[in-house]
């Protein structure tokens, strides 16, 4: 009876047994992706000719590099030229004749061609990067001013050959204007972050020369051995140094707080508004103070040195000026819906 009734016992002491956990249910297989078959042609813009047709492509995006023969990599495909020296810099796609090129960044799935895609092609003639064409636009002014400074021969008078101006405001020119084109040299290779890739060759034959030419002309007057000091002699010329000193600092600032708005490689916009750094505080009223600044510098060099010339570079830099700013601010008020609505393009209340 002990025995039995501490067999008993133990069986009820004892720990029932842990059920088995149950198995997880398999995984439903992921369902494939749906596979769009595109139909691409591309196009001769100038003679409308058929260059390529591509028959049931299959691709998650397009990424055009403006080319014609046609791979396939990371499920992009690039358009590669069978011609070397059209290289993808130069070539250029749009979905119309008239239309504007597409970008780099373009997707093909997000373009309104349903399946089938037409694309015409155009060559855009030989390309330059941006910041080439910048260095030597401002490395000419540069070098050109300082010959006329130091007066070489065949430009004046052989008496005048290596000689110095006695006016101070002749030297102070010449700093101001070296500085300037030092300053822009220097942004261009450590400040600007350029979103656009290259230019045509042509542009730099077209900027080189505006800007060598005048900085020619208005160095041949300012550095002449006859150039007149400004009417109202010290006064006159410490405005307009003070005037170029403080439009310069605030182009600097501006430029700065534009590259630190952009992320290095990243093409997306963001509006731009003011900074600690009181020079940015023009953002409040302008779409675009670098050009303020900029007209400012040029106003102020206008009344420090009294010279024709320079008066005449300063209008006509003024009216390009305002054409970039007016297109930048219409490019600001389409991409962005909460875009200041008191900001003008280049003029504070005015334009």
């Amino acid at each position: 009876m002990d025995v039995l009734a501490l067999e008993a016992k133990n069986v009820q002491g004892a720990e029932p047994e842990k059920k088995a956990a149950p198995r997880p249910k398999p995984k439903p297989p992921k369902k494939a992706k749906r596979i769009v078959y595109f139909e691409v042609e591309i196009i001769d813009l100038r003679t409308k000719e058929k260059l390529l047709l591509l028959d049931k492509v299959c691709v998650l995006g397009l990424k055009h590099s403006r080319t014609k023969r046609v791979a396939c990599t990371n499920n992009h495909i690039f358009f590669i030229l069978t011609d070397p020296k059209w290289y993808p810099a130069r070539q250029s796609l749009r979905l119309d004749p008239k239309s504007k090129c597409l970008r780099d960044e373009e997707v093909l799935q997000t373009l309104p061609v349903g399946t089938t895609a037409s694309f015409y092609f155009s060559d855009l003639g030989a390309q330059l990067t941006w910041g080439t064409v910048f260095l030597a636009e401002c490395a000419g002014p540069l070098i050109i001013y300082l010959i006329f400074y130091f007066r070489l021969p065949f430009i004046y008078s052989p008496k005048y050959d290596f000689t110095s101006s006695k006016h101070w405001v002749v030297h102070l020119a010449c700093m101001c204007h070296s500085f300037h084109y030092a300053k822009r040299i220097l942004e261009t290779i450590f400040v600007h972050r350029i979103s656009h890739g290259t230019m045509p060759l042509r542009n730099i034959f077209k900027n080189c020369g505006y800007y060598w030419c005048n900085a020619a002309w208005m160095a041949y007057y300012i550095n002449h051995p006859l150039y007149t000091t400004p009417y109202y002699g010290e006064q006159q010329v410490k405005i307009g140094l003070y005037l170029f000193v403080f439009c310069q600092v605030g182009n600097f600032s501006i430029h700065v707080a534009l590259r630190n708005l952009k992320l290095p490689g990243s093409k997306t916009k963001k509006i731009p508004y003011p900074t600690k750094n009181p020079f940015t505080w023009i953002f409040w009223l302008v779409s675009c103070p670098n050009y303020t600044y900029e007209l400012g510098s040029w106003i102020g060099f206008t009344v420090m040195t009294q010279c024709a010339a320079v008066a005449f570079f300063t209008l006509v830099a003024f009216i390009q000026m305002t054409v970039w700013a007016k297109g930048k601010h219409r490019s600001y008020l389409k991409e962005f819906r909460d875009y200041p609505t008191l900001r003008s393009s280049i003029l504070p209340f005015i334009l």
